[in-house]
């Protein structure tokens, strides 16, 4: 009996073991459970989780359904506390975190019961749509949304908003509006209308879905405005959505500068590398683009509680609900130096030039670039910038400092003749040259009148490498970070011969920008080396300038970029004061005895100029391009037609057109 009772004993001993070891593993410990299913919440599957009254797969489904709008978010679910009852319950309490933007957390606490099974062996878990969010029922679902920043406007000098949000007005076909057999016919009419491609835009509405709005264009609500309501509303199925775009104070004001802002495109969406998604507004062009995150601001996030659809029992009436938001952050305004009346002055001079064509204004003391326009002839190129073309005789300011630098003065004589000859080539002056000033002549008289054969005789004495350090002098070919692309010029540092003589008449291989010539002028006229700004340094509206900044600022507040100094390659040493005013006196007497004559009137203070025409291609006779390169006190103004004659014929009455309404400017601002 003893054996016996003894044996009982074990078994029973053994049996209690096995029971409290059962007890306590993690299938029937409530906290070891709660927590294996905050860690399936926190991977959002939960198909293997035990429940009562539903399947693990059919609660995925759900909770899948419910926060499909979240993807890729996953939530951080942690056990706040469990409580446990006497009757094999107990109620978990499960802390949320979704990370929504960088340290912006959503957090919440949800509760479920907990019920252990018959066996003793395992915790199921009660599943409803609250135990995700506890504002939930049963057919909603979560999904995040965008919310868009406040697009910063573009300031000009002065801080003058040049552009900012406007009133526009999105036409297109409303699809359903109109019956199907009618598409046709009523998209080529608005086509006609807005004179836009009347097939392509057909396609785009016949291809569209059944309750698609397809826009045909944006137009601009304001007084010049050319298509009125009447007109699209007698379209069947065309109408007109009042919004609002950033736009400037006209259609073309500086637009390849200031740029344009627009849905994204697919390849720029590619890029992105996430940050943007089909349908979002973005920098197209220009400044827009370039510091559009600046511009843009950052976007905020809000959760949104999406009622239960109506095909599914969920009333029509029923509204989404904000649940969270991460407030967006505006963008900050971009500050650049244009002026709007000097801006619009600038295109209006341009209006009738057919070519390309461009006018530069800048003012010598601060570097700002106060005007950068275009003719319609440019066709939205950025020819002031970034066009590339010989100077021609523009670029004698330049060899005239290199002249200087040798040892020479405006009273230095040259020798102008008929022809000179360098290599079995023959140059030859220009057909107006007047007879007059032919002979032994003051440099001065030389740049007066442009007397090629007197600067290509000296190329003997101003070796190439001279030349190229008398230009970067005067700030051609020295780069510059703009916070725009430019061309800031390119003077080779090695010619010889022919390529030499034709770089002395700023031909050959030098190239410049109308910018590069505008910085060539200001230079002259502040007697240093300007660098060019067309970004305002914050609190700061002049410096920059000078070759080594004079303010002592790097030129960026880390808002607006862009550079005010010029790149640590540039070694040639500035123009010095007496040599800009031996500069400045010769280029006067270009306006009193020279091809710029019709600058003597100007109001204000003195104009001194130089003339340029450089001639290209293969042609004979061949075509030319026309400059004028002019500063007035504190304004540097370069003019440049792509297809000109002389510099005087063509870009003179440009010039005297521009200075003229810039002193009214000043008149009336005074």
């Amino acid at each position: 009996m003893g054996k016996v009772k003894s044996l009982v004993t074990t078994m029973v001993t053994a049996a209690l073991v096995v029971s409290l070891t059962s007890c306590s593993n993690d299938g029937a410990d409530p906290e070891a459970a709660a927590g294996e299913f905050a860690s399936a919440l926190s991977q959002l599957n939960v198909s293997s989780v035990p429940f009562t009254g539903v399947t693990g797969k059919d609660a995925d489904k759900m909770l899948q359904q419910t926060t499909q709008g979240l993807d890729p978010l996953k939530p951080d679910v942690t056990v706040a506390n469990v409580q446990t009852g006497d009757d094999g319950s107990a109620t978990v309490k499960l802390k949320y975190t979704w990370d929504i933007e960088g340290s912006k957390n959503w957090t919440y606490t949800t509760s479920t019961d907990m019920t252990l099974a018959e066996d003793q062996q395992q915790w199921r878990f009660s599943w409803a749509p609250s135990v995700v969010a506890p504002m939930l029922d049963a057919g909603e679902r979560l999904t995040m949304q965008p919310v868009a920043a406040e697009r910063a406007e573009i300031w000009g000098a002065g801080n003058e908003v040049l552009v900012t949000d406007r009133p526009v007005i999105r036409v297109g076909i409303d699809k359903t509006r109109i019956k199907t057999s009618g598409l046709e016919e009523s998209a080529a009419a608005l086509a006609e209308l807005m004179e836009l491609d009347a097939d392509e835009y057909t396609s785009r509405v016949k291809s569209a879905g059944s309750k698609a709005f397809v826009e045909a264009i944006t137009i601009r609500d304001d007084a010049d405005r050319k298509t009125s309501d009447k007109e699209i509303n007698a379209i069947e199925g065309a109408r007109g959505i009042p919004d609002e775009m950033s736009l400037a104070p006209t259609r073309d004001f500086a637009r390849p500068i200031v740029g344009t802002v627009g849905s994204v495109t697919a390849q720029m969406v590619e890029k992105s590398d996430g940050e943007l998604q089909p349908g979002d507004t973005a920098g197209l062009t220009g400044l827009q683009r370039y510091h559009n995150e600046h511009l843009s601001g950052t976007d905020g996030r809000s959760i949104v509680v999406q009622p239960k659809p109506v095909e599914d029992g969920g009333s029509a009436a029923a509204e989404p609900q904000v649940v969270f938001e991460v407030k967006p952050e505006p963008g900050k305004p971009l500050k650049t130096t244009l002026d709007k009346e000097l801006q619009l002055l600038a295109e209006d001079v341009l209006k009738a030039e057919e070519s390309a064509s461009a006018i530069v204004a800048m003012q010598p003391s601060t570097g700002h670039i106060l005007a950068a326009a275009n003719g319609p002839g440019s066709d939205g190129y950025a020819t002031g910038m970034v066009g590339r073309y010989p100077p021609g005789s523009t670029f004698k300011i330049a060899t005239s400092l290199g002249l200087i630098r040798q040892g020479m003065t405006p009273s230095s004589t040259v020798s102008c003749t008929d022809t000179v000859t360098v290599n079995g080539r023959t140059y030859k002056n220009a057909p107006t040259y007047p007879d007059s000033a032919l002979g032994k002549i003051p440099l001065k008289q030389a740049v007066a009148h442009s007397c090629n054969t007197a600067f290509i005789s000296e190329s003997g004495n101003l070796p190439q490498s001279k030349l190229a350090s008398a230009a970067e002098a005067l700030g051609i070919g020295v780069e510059t970070d703009l916070g725009y692309p430019a061309f800031f010029g390119s003077v080779p540092t090695e010619a010889d011969g022919t390529a030499h003589a034709a770089s002395m008449i700023g031909q050959g291989q030098v190239l410049v920008s109308t910018l590069s010539l505008a910085t060539m002028g200001a230079s002259v006229g502040e007697g240093d080396r300007v660098t060019p700004q067309l970004l305002r340094n914050a609190g700061n509206d002049g410096g920059g300038n000078g070759s080594n900044g004079s303010d002592g600022s790097d030129g960026s507040d880390g808002d607006d970029g862009g550079s005010t100094e010029p790149s640590a390659g540039s070694v040639a040493k500035p123009v010095t004061g007496k040599e800009a005013g031996m500069l400045r006196d010769m280029m006067r007497a270009v306006v009193t005895e020279g091809g710029a004559y019709m600058l003597q009137d100007i109001p204000g203070p003195p104009v001194i100029a130089k003339t340029g025409t450089a001639e290209y291609g293969t042609e004979n006779p061949p075509r030319t391009h026309a400059w004028m390169v002019a500063v007035q006190g504190d304004l540097a103004v370069a003019v440049f037609v792509e297809e000109g004659e002389y510099g005087s014929t063509s870009g003179g009455p440009l010039m005297q057109e521009f200075l003229a309404g810039a002193a009214k400017i000043r008149n009336s601002a005074s």
